[in-house]
């Protein structure tokens, strides 16, 4: 077993760069892949209130008998609870279901039209309380983030946003480079999506790798932060070994060119 390595947000905060998604995985049945996860090498564990998980994640971590400060938890803030005062209390109610006193990352889900100031304050002082180590944001698109400048304090330390060859984001990952914020790259796998796309298998078959393999060591290539998703125990294991391989430039270039901005999830750029 080996340890994904990590990162330095912009707080210094150590984060590694491969995380275990847990969306879709409801109740109980995270906690089976999050012991293989935790058993394959991962720390860094993604959740969020409207995963409906966030229990069922505290109880698999507790059970591993890995101390807590081994471990990087992920929540998010939904939008139903954002705003100042229903921001901080979220967070409380997070923290109960998880059973933790602090989690390493506390992100705004989505943009909320007409919330998003509150809710960064909350998020600011939640940070201050020592209750989350760092603090960001989740789907904000460059000009969200620019609005920000207008009245947060502090910088996100993370933008959790979909990244993969065919939503190649590139000017927002400059954007958040330029700006000392790390991005984080959900759904890197597309669902399944394309996967068998030529362009993939190609590559993968010269470096003796999977398609996923592939897609996340291109997004880790890219300086993201990757969370990958599986509930099958050889996928879960396959898809933290991508350290002993590189892509080549060409094979980044050829990756890169399969961007056409296709989303699998949503798409926050019609939000005002």
């Amino acid at each position: 077993m080996h340890l994904a390595p990590t990162k330095k947000l912009n707080n210094g905060l150590e984060i590694p760069v491969i995380g275990f998604g847990t969306w879709k995985v409801k109740g109980a049945s995270v906690i089976e892949p999050i012991k293989i996860a935790l058993e394959a090498g991962y720390r860094h564990i993604d959740t969020a209130k409207i995963y409906g998980n966030e229990k069922e994640v505290g109880e698999a971590i507790k059970a591993s008998g890995l101390p807590r400060e081994e471990i990087f938890i992920t929540t998010k803030l939904w939008n139903l609870d954002q705003g100042y005062e229903s921001g901080k209390k979220a967070l409380e109610k997070s923290l109960k279901e998880l059973g933790l006193e602090y989690v390493n990352l506390y992100l705004i889900h989505w943009p909320e039209t007409g919330f998003r100031k509150d809710s960064w304050r909350a998020l600011e002082e939640i940070y201050k309380s020592g209750k989350a180590k760092a603090i960001g944001v989740s789907n904000y698109t460059i000009r969200h983030l620019e609005e920000m400048k207008e009245y947060a304090n502090l910088t996100p330390a993370v933008n959790q946003v979909e990244f993969h060859p065919f939503l190649y984001q590139k000017e927002l990952l400059e954007y958040c480079e330029g700006r000392g914020i790390q991005l984080e790259a959900y759904s890197p796998l597309m669902h399944g999506e394309r996967m068998n796309n030529q362009t993939i298998t190609n590559i993968a078959n010269k470096h003796n790798k999977s398609n996923a393999q592939v897609l996340i060591r291109w997004s880790i290539q890219h300086s993201n932060v990757v969370l990958p998703k599986s509930t099958t125990p050889e996928r879960i294991t396959e898809n933290i070994n991508v350290f002993d391989f590189e892509l080549l430039e060409s094979d980044m270039r050829a990756l890169d060119g399969l961007n056409e901005n296709y989303r699998t999830c949503w798409d926050p750029s019609e939000l005002k």
